[in-house]
């Protein structure tokens, strides 16, 4: 029998300069991503889109969400196997692809991860345990984009 999980979040749009939607121009695209008992994310549009640059953006939350989905696989796989690692890092990039109707979409992302673990003979099964991670993470398997991996592995 399959579980089923359900999420729940406010998107608060918080960009109206008084005006509306009246402009395209004269508008803000900010706006606050509300989950119960936690701390809010500020959000905007990326600043190609007249988002400001401080703020997260739709696409980096995506790829933030498909990067610590695998890394939280990974580190979940690594405990079981006897794999250490004392140190993951993951410098993600996706790539999206803008249309001339002004649509898009991903067409990739690669995973960098970056692990360092704790011996040498530790090495080979953690870099295998990436493909698992990859089957098993929730978000990889909800897009319709290739999702990559390049991982490396140093020893502590």
């Amino acid at each position: 029998m399959n579980k089923q999980h359900k999420y729940k979040l406010t998107v608060k749009w918080t960009g109206n300069k008084g005006h509306g939607t009246f402009d395209s121009r004269l508008y803000g695209r900010d706006h606050r991503i509300v989950i119960a008992n936690k701390p809010d994310i500020l959000g905007s549009s990326d600043p190609k889109f007249r988002g400001d640059a401080d703020k997260h953006n739709p696409e980096e939350l995506l790829l933030a969400s498909l990067s610590s989905c695998h890394m939280l696989w990974y580190l979940d796989l690594c405990a079981s196997a006897g794999v250490v690692v004392v140190d993951y890092r993951d410098n993600a990039v996706g790539i999206m692809e803008e249309k001339s109707d002004r649509s898009g979409h991903f067409t990739e992302v690669t995973l960098q991860p970056v692990v360092t673990v704790a011996e040498s003979s530790m090495v080979k099964t953690a870099n295998e345990l990436h493909k698992e991670a990859n089957k098993l993470c929730f978000i990889a398997n909800s897009v319709n984009f290739p999702v990559y991996h390049h991982p490396s592995c140093l020893v502590l």
